[in-house]
C-alpha cells in the first residue's frame, strides 16, 4: 500500500513537473531598424498626442465633424465588429484550458428473446456529470494556441485603433480641402465680378472711341477665362463636399464652411525621438502582436511532436423509474477513460507544420521592421517639408501684399489715361494667381499638421 501511495507520488510529481512545461521561444523585440533621431529639428511643438485628437484638433467645428464620424462612419463600425470577432476567438481559445463539464440524461428501452416464446424487457434512466475529452496540456500546446488568439486579438483592437486615426486626419483633410475650394471659389467670384465691371467700362470707352476692340476682345475674353475657372472649382467643391458626407455617414447633412482655412485651429504635436513611435503607432503595436503571435505559434507546433493526454469521465445514476432517480435507491455509475495519443507517423506533417510556424515568424519579423521603416519615412517626411512650407506661405503672403498695393496703382493710372488695358489686366491676373497659390500653400501647411498627427500615432 505504501509503495503504491509512493508510485502515485512520482507520478503526479513528474505530471506536475511536464505541465509547467513550455516550448514556445522565449520572444525577444527585434532591435528597430531606426536611427536615433530625426534629420530635421523640430521646434515648438509641445503637445502629447496621448492626450487626443481633441486637444490636436481644436477647432469646434472641426471637432463637430469629428465626433459625427466616429459615430457613423461604416469603415470604424466594420473594424469595431472584427474586434467582437476577434475577442470571440480568443474565447473560445482561452474556454479550451480548462475542462468542460457535461450534464446528461438519457433512457434505454429494449426487447429481446430469451427462448422461443419467450421475451424479456428492459427500460432504464440515467442522469450524470462528465468531462469530454480534456486534454492536459503537459506540454503547453492549448496555452500557446490561447495567447497566440490573445495576440490576434489585440493586433485586431491596434488595427481598429489604426482606423480611426486614418478616419479622423482623412475627415480633417477632406475639411480642409473643401475650406480651400470654397475660399478659391470665391476668390474667382470677385476676380468675375471684377473682370465684368472692366469689361463695361471698355465697351464704354469703345463706343466713344477711346479703347480699341483688341482691349474689349482681350476683356472679353478674360470673362470667359473667369467663368471656366469658376465652373472647374465648382465642380471640384461639389465633389469635395460630397466626399466629405460620405465621411461623415449622412448625405443630408449641412455643414458649415464660412470659415477660411487660416482660420481653422490645429496644433502641434511633440515629435520626440524615433523609438517613440514603437509605442506611439498602432500599427507598429499590431504588427508587434501578430509577431508574438507568431512566436507563439511555434510552441503549439513543437507541442505537437509530444504525446496528448486527453481524459473522459462521467459519474451518474441510474433506475429503471425515471421519477425515481434521485429517491436514493438508484445504482452509482462511473467511468474514467484516460487516452494517450502518441504522434508517431503522419508523412512528415507535424515538421511541416513546424517549418512553416517558423517561416510565418520570419515573416512577420520582417513585416514587423517594415511597418516600422514606413512610420519613420511618414514622420521624416512631414518634417522634411514643415519649416518649407511655412516659410513659402510667409513670403506668398508678401507677394500677394505687393500685388495688391501694384494693382490700385495700376488702376488708378488706368483711370487718368497713363496706363493702358493690357497693364491693369496683367496686374488683375497677377492678384488672382497669387491669392490662388496662397491658399493652395495654406492648405498644404494645414494639411502637413494633419499628416504629423496621424504619422505620430495621435489619440
Amino acid at each position: 500500500m505504501s509503495d503504491h501511495f509512493n508510485r502515485s507520488l512520482v507520478m503526479v510529481f513528474i505530471l506536475l513537473s511536464l505541465s509547467a512545461c513550455s516550448l514556445t521561444p522565449e520572444y525577444m523585440r527585434p532591435v528597430p531598424p531606426l536611427p536615433e533621431k530625426y534629420t530635421h529639428e523640430t521646434k515648438g511643438e509641445d503637445l502629447s498626442l496621448a492626450a487626443g485628437w481633441r486637444e490636436y484638433f481644436t477647432d469646434p467645428d472641426l471637432q463637430s465633424l469629428i465626433e459625427q464620424t466616429l459615430r457613423n462612419n461604416r469603415d470604424l463600425r466594420i473594424a469595431m465588429l472584427r474586434i467582437e470577432e476577434a475577442r470571440s476567438v480568443y474565447g473560445i481559445q482561452k474556454a479550451d484550458r480548462l475542462p468542460t463539464v457535461n450534464g446528461s440524461l438519457s433512457s434505454e428501452k429494449g426487447q429481446s428473446a430469451i427462448a422461443e416464446g419467450q421475451k424479456t424487457r428492459t427500460e432504464f434512466y440515467q442522469i450524470g456529470l462528465g468531462l469530454s475529452d480534456y486534454e492536459l496540456d503537459f506540454f503547453g500546446r492549448v496555452k500557446s494556441l490561447s495567447n497566440v488568439a490573445l495576440e490576434e486579438f489585440l493586433s485586431t483592437e491596434e488595427a481598429r485603433n489604426n482606423v480611426q486615426i486614418s478616419l479622423i486626419a482623412e475627415l480633417a483633410n477632406s475639411y480642409i480641402s473643401v475650406l480651400a475650394l470654397n475660399e478659391r471659389k470665391q476668390l474667382t467670384i470677385e476676380t468675375l465680378r471684377s473682370r465684368r465691371e472692366s469689361l463695361g467700362r471698355i465697351k464704354r470707352r469703345l463706343d466713344v472711341g477711346l479703347d480699341s476692340l483688341l482691349e474689349f476682345k482681350t476683356a472679353e475674353m478674360q470673362v470667359d477665362t473667369s467663368l471656366v475657372s469658376l465652373s472647374t472649382i465648382e465642380r471640384e467643391y461639389e465633389q469635395g463636399l460630397n466626399g466629405l458626407k460620405l465621411l461623415l455617414g449622412d448625405q443630408s447633412k449641412e455643414i458649415s464652411l464660412v470659415k477660411n482655412i487660416g482660420n481653422v485651429e490645429i496644433s502641434t504635436a511633440k515629435v520626440g525621438i524615433p523609438s517613440d513611435l514603437l509605442q506611439m503607432r498602432p500599427d507598429v503595436r499590431a504588427a508587434e502582436h501578430k509577431l508574438i503571435a507568431a512566436n507563439a505559434n511555434i510552441g503549439a507546433a513543437r507541442a505537437a511532436f509530444f504525446p496528448r493526454i486527453q481524459l473522459t469521465t462521467n459519474v451518474g445514476l441510474v433506475n429503471n423509474d425515471l421519477l425515481n432517480l434521485f429517491d436514493g435507491n438508484s445504482n452509482e455509475t462511473w467511468s474514467f477513460n484516460p487516452q494517450l495519443l502518441l504522434p508517431i507517423f503522419n508523412n512528415g506533417r507535424n515538421q511541416a507544420n513546424l517549418d512553416l510556424a517558423e517561416v510565418r515568424k520570419d515573416v512577420a519579423i520582417a513585416e514587423y521592421e517594415k511597418t516600422i521603416q514606413i512610420a519613420f519615412r511618414e514622420v521624416a517626411d512631414v518634417l522634411a517639408i514643415k519649416g518649407k512650407i511655412e516659410n513659402e506661405v510667409i513670403l506668398q503672403t508678401r507677394i500677394a501684399e505687393s500685388d495688391y498695393v501694384r494693382l490700385r496703382l495700376v488702376t488708378r493710372r488706368y483711370d487718368l489715361g497713363v496706363a493702358n488695358y493690357l497693364e491693369l489686366m496683367d496686374a488683375q491676373r497677377n492678384v488672382y494667381e497669387v491669392d490662388q497659390e496662397l491658399v493652395q500653400l495654406k492648405k498644404m501647411e494645414m494639411v502637413n499638421k494633419i499628416s504629423l498627427y496621424k504619422a505620430l500615432g495621435g489619440n
